[in-house]
């Protein structure tokens, strides 16, 4: 059973002329608030939010006192505490225009928040649970890192979609050109990755190593054959046709089964010209405004249509240059739904800072920090379970010494994963449960541990009796008659002259 503790470090911090009237006693002061969520009977979840509720500094002041919020945000960052996991709430004056009209929560690309005050205590704490929902982990994506152990029912739709945790993942893009004889197409894939890709990675680089290769395949088809649609002249691929495209070109795409990491796949598929212009439709029909689809924990397939040249006599192959900025835009959307990075439906009174060129806000990569820690946590107490079951089942078998030192390696780092959580050490956590899962699947997948290697005892015996009996049968038989002729000795007088 697992009793997951998962503590946030919360600052309050309150600008002139906006501490609440009905405030319990006078500032600063601190207070913990904690739920209990049970994911099944053996597991269960206690969120613990520690906030420290205190007055601006002169320094936060002065960085408070510009003209937008954008601005605040780049001005607080230095400021507050970097610690990943942790929250820093500024609370601004009802009447601040720091906040655009109508919107009550600002939330940064780092670890902080803008919040206008009004109403007291009670709707200030109403919008800092508000908040937590947006910026720290939430209940359902913690039972979605505990997928494994939830029951069925109690998972939301989006619960396996995002990959699993892993230490490495392998990126790779493909331009698929079935009809090289009409289309020359040109992509400059490696400036499109150091431009829009890798500074996600780099943000990334915390949750797991990556990495990236490209490639192009000619005469690559899709498994389906399109509807052609009269009134529109272009042709149509249905959402429910949509996942009969993937293994045909799965089955060219190159071994991702020789890969010690999951594979992401992200495909650019130049239609030929006799199915030219294609066009993906949703499951009402209507047309896909960025005629890309994904599929989770797999990766995405974009298609792209080539303009049809303005005079049918145009030499062929017509030469195609692939606008990488409109791709990479889908493919980076793509990218956050499967690491489950998408962004809910918010209230109109919430605004989200764009993360900008690095893809992802400090606080989305903690959200991830807190799912992947858990998870690991989670896939070791399953690992040690089944090795422990395996070696319960073979009487006989060896446990070398390298291999009962993982197995205590792997039991260590899990309890200090959970210590570190429920201390509110996010990094240091997660480095914990990393550990844990390296040391548990060495253990697990240690040579010397393979069952076959292992017999039963009755399955010795069925395996040597035949080779030894007929061996056996004239030594028997001999050593009777050895027997015989002893006792035969015994019995007969001794002759005495």
């Amino acid at each position: 059973s697992a009793q997951f503790q998962l503590a946030v470090p919360v600052a309050v911090v309150f600008a002139p002329g906006s501490v609440p009237g009905d405030l319990p006693r006078p500032l600063p002061f601190k207070d913990v608030q904690e739920t209990e969520t049970s994911v099944n009977l053996r597991t269960s979840v206690t969120s613990r939010y520690e906030t420290v509720y205190r007055s601006t500094t002169a320094q936060e002041e002065a960085a408070l006192d510009v003209a937008t919020a954008r601005e605040a945000d780049a001005a607080l960052h230095p400021l507050q505490d970097a610690s990943l996991g942790s929250l820093t709430v500024y609370v601004v004056p009802e009447t601040s225009s720091l906040l655009p009209q109508g919107i009550s929560i600002y939330v940064g690309k780092h670890r902080s928040a803008l919040v206008r005050a009004g109403g007291g205590l009670a709707a200030l704490r109403t919008r800092l649970r508000q908040l937590m929902q947006v910026m720290s982990f939430t209940d359902s994506s913690i039972a979605a890192a505990l997928s494994d152990r939830t029951p069925d029912g109690q998972l939301g739709p989006d619960a396996r979609r995002h990959l699993k945790s892993s230490l490495g993942y392998e990126i790779t893009f493909s331009l698929l050109n079935p009809d090289p004889k009409s289309h020359a197409v040109d992509w400059d894939i490696e400036d499109a990755v150091n431009r829009y890709v890798q500074p996600v990675l780099d943000k990334l680089s915390l949750v797991a190593n990556f990495s990236v290769d490209s490639q192009i395949l000619y005469y690559a088809v899709l498994g389906v054959t399109p509807r052609f649609d009269k009134e529109s002249s272009s042709f149509l691929l249905s959402a429910h046709s949509l996942p009969h495209v993937i293994n045909p070109v799965e089955a060219r795409l190159g071994s991702s089964a020789a890969s010690l990491y999951p594979v992401l796949n992200f495909l650019l598929y130049v239609p030929e010209r006799s199915h030219s212009p294609l066009y993906i439709q949703d499951k009402d029909g209507a047309p896909v405004s960025t005629n890309a689809f994904h599929s989770p924990r797999w990766g995405g397939i974009m298609v792209y249509n080539v303009e049809a040249p303005v005079s049918p006599q145009a030499p062929l192959p017509l030469h195609v240059d692939v606008d990488m900025v409109r791709v990479m835009e889908v493919f980076l959307a793509q990218l956050r739904l499967l690491f489950g990075l998408s962004r809910e439906e918010l209230p109109p009174e919430i605004l989200l800072e764009s993360p900008g060129n690095e893809g992802l806000a400090d606080w989305e990569l903690d959200r991830l920090l807190w799912a992947h820690t858990v998870e690991n946590i989670a896939t070791v107490s399953t690992t040690l379970t089944s090795l422990a079951q395996l070696l319960d089942k073979i009487g006989n078998i060896v446990i070398k010494d390298d291999v009962a030192s993982e197995v205590y390696r792997a039991v260590a780092s899990a309890q200090s994963a959970m210590a570190k959580l429920a201390t509110g050490h996010l990094h240091s956590a997660f480095q914990a449960s990393k550990e844990a899962v390296t040391s548990s699947e060495r253990a697990f997948f240690d040579p010397s541990l393979l069952h076959l290697l292992y017999f039963p005892d009755d399955q010795k015996f069925a395996i040597y009796i035949p080779l030894f009996l007929p061996m056996a049968v004239p030594i028997l038989l001999s050593l009777a008659k050895i027997v015989r002729e002893a006792r035969q000795r015994k019995k007969e007088p001794t002759k005495i002259d």
